[in-house]
């Protein structure tokens, strides 16, 4: 009997080793995710349940493995606000809070959004901000959080500055202290006015 199970055991281990020498298929090669074109994306982030974004892309990447979706050649990019009855139910209307215009921009699996470059505008504020990453640091929007990038040029009303290693919140809230640079005159007479700029 114990010869028997010897022998049993080493045609199993010969099998084993057989099967470990087949060759495999290369799959580091091999294409994951889905691939779409012409698409309108809305993304509700569960960090800020009252945000919503929407943005049109004609290519849209997505990655099972890494969790994160590319989309190139935006047409659009918006953050809006979902709006909320004296109850705090939500009432199916929404309002715009910011534009966001950028070439490409990849959403990762805690549904940030990072970009090398990109503009946006809160309309409220009347604030054009332009974002500018480096390689190692990208622009970042976080969700229930705010922006931030390297490199960064707010023109509005009352400001128009220079800074760097800024992060900004979306009620226009500066959350550091980076270093700062005037490129323009805070004396300007423009104002803000239901997110339209006035001279006055």
């Amino acid at each position: 009997m114990q010869k028997v199970g010897l022998t049993f055991l080493l045609a199993l281990l010969a099998f084993a080793l057989i099967f470990a020498l087949l060759p495999t298929q290369d799959q580091t090669n091999a294409e994951t995710g889905a691939h779409l074109q012409d698409v309108q994306l809305t993304l509700y982030p569960m960090r800020d349940p009252d945000a919503v974004w929407r943005f049109g892309a004609a290519n849209v990447t997505h990655d099972p493995v890494t969790g994160t979706t590319t989309l190139t050649n935006l047409t659009g990019g918006q953050r809006l606000l979902r709006q909320k009855t004296s109850a705090g139910q939500y009432t199916g209307q929404e309002e715009l809070d910011a534009t966001l215009t950028t070439p490409t921009l990849q959403i990762n699996n805690q549904d940030d959004i990072l970009s090398d470059h990109a503009r946006m505008t809160l309309i409220r504020e009347c604030a054009d901000i332009d974002l500018t990453g480096m390689p190692d640091n990208p622009v970042k929007i976080q969700q229930g959080v705010g922006f931030s990038a390297p490199k960064t040029v707010v023109d509005a009303p009352g400001m128009n500055v220079r800074f760097e290693n800024l992060q900004m919140d979306f009620q226009f809230n500066i959350l550091n202290q980076p270093k700062m640079s005037l490129i323009g005159d805070l004396d300007s007479k423009e104002r803000c006015i239901n997110g339209k700029r006035v001279k006055s």
